[in-house]
């Protein structure tokens, strides 16, 4: 179980690059969220996938952070792939909106306006994860303005 939740958390070892971890960890929730776009789910179905994955990811970071027994590990990036997925939730996928999902998604989890670096408070892995799912919160709701106010992002 330690090398599965390893593989989970470090985004397969994308975590292990030599800079800026977060930003490859990314990716792999890029190809994730997509992937999910790709299955044709329904709101529901949707909401079910984003909870496993957010679930999945807070066990994952927990067991992975205590086995090397730091608080939050540079190498633990399945909080960006959780954040990556709330982030483009409910969103039309195009290459315009993963994009500005992208940008948006590295801007609010490097800046970490509040409430979302109080939630890197929370215990464990849950702490680990929290403020990512929150910067994803952040993400969506900018990113639907986004959308509101330039439709083009949409545009296939």
């Amino acid at each position: 179980m330690k090398l599965l939740a390893r593989l989970i958390a470090t985004g397969l070892y994308t975590g292990h690059a030599p800079v800026a971890s977060g930003t490859f960890g990314t990716l792999p929730g890029v190809v994730l969220a997509v992937g999910l776009a790709a299955l044709g789910l329904t709101p529901a179905s949707q909401v079910t996938a984003i909870a496993a994955v957010v679930a999945v990811c807070i066990w994952a970071a927990d067991v992975h952070a205590r086995e090397v027994g730091l608080k939050d590990p540079s190498v633990v990036v399945c909080d960006e792939i959780a954040g990556f997925v709330v982030t483009v939730a409910f969103i039309p996928l195009t290459a315009a909106t993963l994009i500005a999902a992208f940008l948006l998604f590295r801007l609010f989890d490097i800046v970490k306006p509040p409430p979302i670096r109080q939630a890197e408070a929370l215990p464990g892995g849950l702490g680990i994860v929290a403020d990512d799912v929150l910067a994803g919160v952040f993400s969506n709701l900018v990113l639907r303005g986004l959308i509101v106010w330039m439709p083009e992002l949409v545009a296939r």
